[in-house]
């Protein structure tokens, strides 16, 4: 379709909801209460560890499941954590769960962060058998479809606690969808209290220390329990026509704004890049509050200048300094999860020419490791496995499912 020229009244008004969409970027940088994290920094009253993100998973069904229909990606967005075995945590009836998907022309394409698609989860309270309904919403190509019953004709279901998985057959604008939603193990594998020691170290806030040995190291998410939504989709339903077979995806929960509508409250794709290197609450705040879109505005200058500093720090700590802030913000931001599903998954498994990781995520992927290794630019462990070290009791996680949605059943 032809572009016309815009007029210089619409170009006045697209400058102003810019410079809005930056003024507001700003008053999220200045000290004030902080309502959003991510995997998990405690709590405060209007945020519950329902709306608080944990972990991204996106890769191809087939590198999971050889079995599994050639071309089906799964989706696998975790919020809740620190949910304790055998107890039945909800979804929030009041906030929205949403993976974003980007059509990329070519694997090397810079990130836009600007969404293309989105799946979006709204639940309803429990019943009293502790299942909720949800609403599965498809806005794609402009055009939004709403899903609540399954092709079946029953309401789209969460599993609850002790029942075997309920799988959602979802009939979405020409295509199916199958979504789980309902508790499971958490599978991410991190020391995270070590690796905020050594943190502090490298900042100078704390005593010099590194890594624990395997023997010794802690994963801080063994035994815990998160809110898992699954979503198994064709890749046809993704690319829309387009031909597409790379994707840029990322996971968000908006809650109510107080004025009819909902605003962004939390943001995830990459693990660790926010969490892991932004200290300052306020920018922690405002990353998970803006798009990634605005990741590199000048207006999120200060968030990118202090996650480099942290990096500087850690680098130095082990008496390197390889850091370039430049790569750094083309690799990995905009803070997107690329997937080129002509190659096997793997957050490891291939790169782009601005080093940016483009293999998704797969569910067993030690991503710590492997993004300290790329941010820092030389091999960094936290020595934390996801089966854990033998003799080592407070690590190791059950094998992943065999079938869909692979994470291992809750605790």
């Amino acid at each position: 379709m032809e572009i016309k020229v815009l007029t210089v009244k619409l170009t006045k008004k697209i400058g102003r909801i810019i410079l809005a969409i930056e003024v507001a970027l700003i008053a999220l940088l200045t000290p004030g209460i902080i309502v959003a994290s991510d995997h998990d920094d405690g709590e405060v009253d209007i945020k519950g560890r329902a709306v608080n993100l944990t972990d991204l998973y996106v890769f191809r069904e087939k590198d999971q499941n050889s079995g599994a229909a050639e071309g089906d990606l799964v989706f696998i967005l975790n919020s809740n954590p620190r949910s304790v075995a055998r107890y039945q945590y909800y979804f929030s009836p009041t906030a929205l769960y949403q993976v974003h998907i980007t059509q990329v022309g070519d694997v090397n394409s810079p990130a836009t962060g600007r969404a293309d698609i989105v799946l979006r989860f709204a639940f309803s309270p429990p019943n009293n058998r502790g299942m909720q309904a949800v609403a599965v919403t498809a806005i794609r190509g402009g055009s939004e479809t709403v899903a609540k019953t399954t092709v079946n004709g029953g309401l789209i279901a969460t599993t609850p606690l002790n029942s075997n998985p309920v799988l959602n057959t979802v009939p979405v604008a020409g295509s199916n969808l199958t979504v789980f939603a309902g508790l499971r193990e958490d599978p991410f594998f991190f020391d995270v209290e070590q690796f905020f020691r050594v943190r502090a170290a490298a900042l100078g806030t704390g005593p010099r220390t590194a890594f624990k040995e395997p023997s010794q190291a802690i994963d801080f998410t063994k035994g815990y329990n998160v809110n898992t939504i699954a979503v198994r989709v064709p890749k046809a339903f993704l690319q829309a026509g387009t031909g597409a077979n790379v994707f840029d995806v990322w996971s968000t929960i908006s809650i109510r704004d107080g004025a009819g509508g909902f605003k962004q409250f939390e943001r995830l794709a990459r693990p660790a890049i926010n969490e892991g290197l932004i200290v300052t609450p306020e920018y922690l705040e405002a990353f998970n509050n803006i798009p990634p879109r605005l990741d590199l505005s000048a207006a999120a200058a200060p968030v990118r200048q202090e996650a480099v500093a942290t990096l500087n720090a850690v680098d130095l700590l082990d008496g390197r300094d390889n850091v370039d802030p430049n790569a750094i913000a083309g690799a990995f931001l905009p803070d997107v999860m690329r997937i080129d599903t002509t190659k096997p998954s793997g957050y490891a498994s291939a790169t782009n020419s601005q080093g940016s990781l483009i293999g998704g995520r797969m569910l067993t992927d030690d991503v710590i490791d492997i993004t300290l290794g790329a941010l820092v630019g030389s091999p960094v462990s936290d020595n934390v496995s996801y089966n854990g070290t033998p003799g080592n009791p407070a690590q190791g996680h059950k094998p992943v499912e065999a079938n869909f949605p692979y994470v291992p059943s809750p605790n």
